[in-house]
């Protein structure tokens, strides 16, 4: 995890020897470690004023398509195409950060950094589980000290530039299980996790401890 070509180590990272006795943690990334999606910000922080103020009429259409099925893969997908499309992964993994450097004082959320750095502390395997990109997220992981990272992968294609794909499906509800599952084991219960919304109800039952909406502070 000291460099930016750690993303896949972070991925597969697998219970090893003596870990079996390790409590495993795991934390929703956007709105519960952040004040707010880390995602949508660095689009915006990425694209400028006017890029962005572009791409959002550019996605009107699938912004109507989301109001109608809900559908947070389909509109992210629509976001990626419009804002990182044909974009190199050296230059995208560069970018995500610079992001995290200039933004992470006044993003994190100090109530939940005190618990992960608690558990952390306490020689918990902690896990970022998150619908965001993995790209995107790896820098953030990376400063917090991450033991693994569990995220929504992009494709890129053999010129090694953004696809616009996805990996797998949405990282959320779940699928969150499903991914946590094909690390960890099909019996893993987590000593806690911590989220905020919807998509992280499948992940909480699997805790001891269910850490919903407990973080509310601000920089």
């Amino acid at each position: 995890m000291s460099d930016m070509g750690s993303l896949q180590d972070l991925r597969q990272s697998r219970i090893k020897s003596g870990q079996e006795r390790q409590p495993i943690v795991a934390f929703d990334f956007d709105g519960t470690l952040t004040i707010r999606d880390s995602f949508t910000e660095f689009l915006r922080w990425r694209a400028g004023p006017g890029g962005w103020a572009l791409g959002l009429v550019k996605l009107a259409p699938a912004v109507a398509a989301y109001a109608r099925d809900r559908d947070r893969g389909r509109i992210k997908a629509a976001s990626v195409k419009e804002f990182l499309l044909g974009v190199e992964r050296r230059t995208l993994e560069a970018d995500a950060e610079g992001f995290a450097d200039r933004i992470w004082g006044r993003f994190m959320r100090p109530d939940a950094l005190k618990v992960w750095n608690d558990w952390g502390e306490r020689g918990a395997h902690r896990v970022i589980v998150t619908a965001s990109p993995e790209t995107t997220v790896a820098p953030f992981a990376r400063k917090l000290g991450a033991e693994a990272l569990l995220g929504t992968p992009l494709v890129f294609d053999d010129d090694d530039r953004v696809t616009g794909a996805f990996a797998t499906p949405n990282c959320r509800g779940e699928e969150k299980v499903r991914r946590l599952r094909a690390v960890y084991g099909d019996d893993l219960v987590l000593a806690a996790a911590y989220g905020d919304t919807s998509g992280d109800t499948e992940m909480l039952a699997l805790a001891e401890e269910k850490g919903f909406r407990v973080f509310t502070g601000r920089p």
